[in-house]
């Protein structure tokens, strides 16, 4: 076992090579979205003690108060008090790389398959546990979130509005704003005890992977414009999805199917779908997103815009999060922000309702897909149980 230091990671440091395989071995099994975070723990904590028990914690609250995947940033935080930022690069890498690949092989197939009458049906089951597995999503976002007639008028608001056809992004700015003036008795956080916040030379990492970023987008724009498009509107869907990754299902619903037109409802349910049979989290949606707009191609666009942004705010977070943690405006903005996307999803929840194929046998299956998640079992335990109902029941 490796020994921990005072600034909470180890006194000797695994090597990028040993944290990749570390995490890609999990990456492999990596069911359930949110849930993720307690194996990260068990990994990072427990079992290697490359991290203290309370740096990871405070990761915790950094990667909730971030835009971005919570599962794959609490990777990435961990990567980074084990190995630095090399450390942070081999966790989030390895950690996603199951997922994406995966996803790209299974987005193939779909082109290869969705026609046949048995792909047809258990595509048809899937909508529907996509459909539960939002309407939950809004049910938890809402138990967490909405503590007041406020909180419930906010959530209300983003509903209508994305309902009238408004850009959930303009939503989320709205919210934020409302949220400054709406919860003004929200104050600041009170400080972290431990070693001060990191010195401003703790974003060099940040600044070298902002600008790598930054290259891939402008080559993307010279060398294929339909690449970078791409890649800008994952990259928007992430910097705005805060509050995990079903967080950014309205937006890439938005973005995708109203807004581009990239692909119709249904298959953006079926794209949400294969998601769920996937490790990693719901995000990787992007994948099949773009895949099925430019091949293989696209879907490595679409992949580097949906993940690269929350692995940049992790590396600028890290260093900075008590400076920002600790700001009233901050966290009542956030506060609005994560209020606003009860409704959003909600909103999406009936968009979904109104594109699935309904038959008595998806009523069930619905129903029942529900009910199994609100009573906790396992997301993958139910997508298999739903989707072997698809095919069998006529």
């Amino acid at each position: 076992m490796q020994r921990i230091d005072a600034r909470g990671g180890p006194a000797g440091r695994p090597t990028p090579a040993e944290i990749f395989l570390a995490f890609l071995r999990l990456g492999l099994v990596a069911f359930g979205g949110p849930a993720m975070v307690a194996y990260i723990r068990d990994l990072a904590v427990t079992r290697r003690r490359w991290v203290a028990p309370a740096v990871f914690e405070e990761g915790i609250a950094l990667c909730q108060s971030i835009p971005g995947a919570t599962a794959m940033q609490a990777a990435a935080y961990a990567g980074l008090r084990a190995g630095g930022a090399r450390g942070a690069l081999a966790a989030y890498a390895g950690f996603g790389l199951p997922a994406v690949c995966l996803m790209t092989g299974l987005s193939e197939l779909y082109l290869r398959t969705r026609e046949i009458t048995a792909a047809a049906a258990l595509f048809g089951g899937l909508k529907v546990v996509v459909l539960a597995l939002v309407a939950n999503a809004a049910v938890d976002f809402g138990r967490r979130f909405v503590r007041d007639a406020r909180d419930a008028g906010l959530a209300a608001a983003a509903a209508l509005f994305l309902a009238a056809g408004g850009s959930p992004v303009l939503a989320v700015a709205l919210a934020a704003g409302a949220g400054l003036v709406l919860y003004r008795e929200v104050t600041g956080a009170a400080p972290v005890p431990g070693p001060p916040p990191a010195g401003w030379r703790a974003l060099g990492p940040a600044a070298a992977a902002a600008g790598v970023l930054a290259a891939f987008g402008a080559a993307l724009f010279r060398l294929r414009p339909d690449l970078f498009a791409l890649f800008a509107v994952m990259a928007r869907v992430d910097l705005f999805a805060f509050g995990g990754g079903y967080a950014a299902a309205p937006l890439l619903f938005h973005e995708v199917v109203e807004a581009r037109r990239w692909l119709d409802a249904g298959a953006f349910l079926d794209g949400m779908a294969l998601g769920q049979v996937t490790p990693g989290p719901i995000v990787v949606t992007a994948t099949f997103v773009g895949h099925q707009v430019a091949g293989v191609a696209g879907a490595a666009a679409a992949t580097v815009g949906i993940f690269g942004p929350s692995f940049l705010a992790v590396l600028v977070g890290a260093p900075t999060f008590d400076r920002f943690r600790g700001s009233a405006p901050f966290r009542r903005g956030v506060r609005g922000v994560l209020v606003t996307f009860v409704g959003l999803l909600a909103a999406v929840a009936f968009r979904f309702g109104l594109v699935v194929p309904w038959r008595p046998a998806a009523v069930l299956i619905g129903v029942g897909a529900f009910a199994a998640l609100r009573r906790g079992v396992n997301v993958l335990w139910v997508v298999a149980a739903a989707g072997a109902s698809a095919v069998l029941l006529p």
